[in-house]
């Protein structure tokens, strides 16, 4: 076992859950080490066949967030069925779900000290996928360009929400390890998106400025930053202090010029918002420069400077560039193919572990649970177990 995948070495959870914030989260742990059980129903929970697919119908999608977990699928409406997922629930400890069963309450007489985090649209439980709740707290006001919203396609609420569920059920085992006490926590999706709008000081600005952000397109709100286009593709640049400011100035020979305009207009480009105030006549000071080089050219030169960029790439342009994170796998159902493994780097090998076919644990879930290998069979039987 690597470094990186042994350091939730002893943490079982039990997964009930589908699309992307509860397996997300599951496979973060997974990934660190966590033996995961992903609990579906017979056939498959709603994204099972979710796009993206590849070739032959198989989900790219429901692949690459169920790596390195086991799989059972269970007859959830059947009272032998939830039966059987309460005793596994038990056995595990920790139960993460966006499931409405079971619920904590399903639960905690079965196994003392219990950590059951249940994800939900809104608090309450009013359902909410990522696209509805990007709608609602403002981002699309304020994405592109024009008079309309314009939805990013990162389902980034669900990413997040699955991190911090990650991140609740680490804290959770931490405060059981040092009471013996479980613990019942919920995570709304709406929730987590209005706190990044707060964190990231969007409400505040809109309370106590009165003002709703203005739609700036690739501009960096707040600074000089913005994409150019070469003679060849496009790029994204990105200036954050004067440094780097005056760095593209000197590159692109437009040093006099911006001292020029600093002048006339009683800027001062020393300063993050007189950069953003005037980031039109500044981009139009190093627009022909860009224009008149390769992205290979232009990159050459920004790269003897601190100015950030990068060449905007497609996703099968990133796969020509060579990335630690990747490893090939033979995925069963899909085959060989690249996939990231952790993000998070403690040293080891970060390389991926294959998702399970749907159902494919089964024999081995149940033997630990206690099961015997006909009534294991009799389960499979009479349909409890697919």
């Amino acid at each position: 076992m690597t470094q990186d995948m042994s350091l939730l070495r002893g943490l079982r959870v039990l997964e009930v859950s589908s699309f992307v914030a509860a397996p997300l989260g599951g496979m973060t742990l997974a990934q660190l080490g966590a033996e995961v059980v992903r609990v579906d129903p017979i056939g498959g929970a709603a994204d099972t066949h979710r796009w993206p697919l590849d070739e032959h119908g198989a989900s790219l999608y429901w692949a690459g967030l169920n790596k390195g977990k086991r799989s059972i699928a269970v007859d959830l409406r059947s009272s032998p069925g939830r039966e059987l997922v309460t005793r596994l629930a038990a056995q595990a400890g920790v139960v993460l779900t966006n499931a409405p069963w079971p619920s904590y309450e399903d639960l905690r007489a079965r196994r003392p000290g219990l950590i059951h985090v249940a994800i939900e649209g809104h608090p309450g439980g009013r359902p909410a996928v990522d696209y509805t709740v990007n709608a609602e707290t403002g981002f699309p006001m304020v994405t592109g360009l024009g008079g309309e919203p314009v939805n990013h396609v990162l389902p980034a609420w669900d990413v997040a929400c699955g991190l911090y569920a990650a991140v609740a059920i680490l804290a959770a085992d931490h405060h059981r390890l040092r009471t013996g006490n479980g613990r019942a926590i919920r995570i709304a999706l709406s929730d987590v998106a209005l706190a990044t709008a707060g964190n990231l000081g969007f409400l505040g600005e809109a309370e106590l400025n009165g003002v709703d952000r203005p739609r700036i397109g690739n501009h960096l709100y707040g600074g000089f930053a913005r994409d150019f286009t070469c003679s060849d593709g496009r790029l994204m640049l990105v200036t954050l202090t004067r440094r780097h400011f005056d760095a593209l100035m000197k590159a692109t020979g437009a040093t006099e010029r911006a001292a020029e305009l600093e002048r006339l207009v009683g800027a001062d480009f020393g300063e993050d918002g007189d950069r953003y105030r005037h980031r039109e006549p500044l981009a139009a000071l190093v627009e022909p420069w860009f224009a008149a080089r390769t992205l290979a050219e232009a990159g050459e030169a920004l790269d003897r400077t601190p100015v950030l960029w990068s060449p905007y790439r497609t996703f099968r342009e990133v796969l020509e560039h060579d990335h630690d994170l990747l490893t090939e796998i033979d995925q069963p159902g899909i085959g060989r193919h690249r996939v990231p493994g952790s993000p998070i780097d403690s040293g080891g090998d970060r390389g991926a572990l294959p998702a399970p076919l749907l159902g494919q644990d089964a024999d081995l879930v149940l033997t630990r649970l206690g099961l015997a290998p006909a009534d294991i069979e009799r389960l499979k039987k009479d349909g409890t177990v697919g």
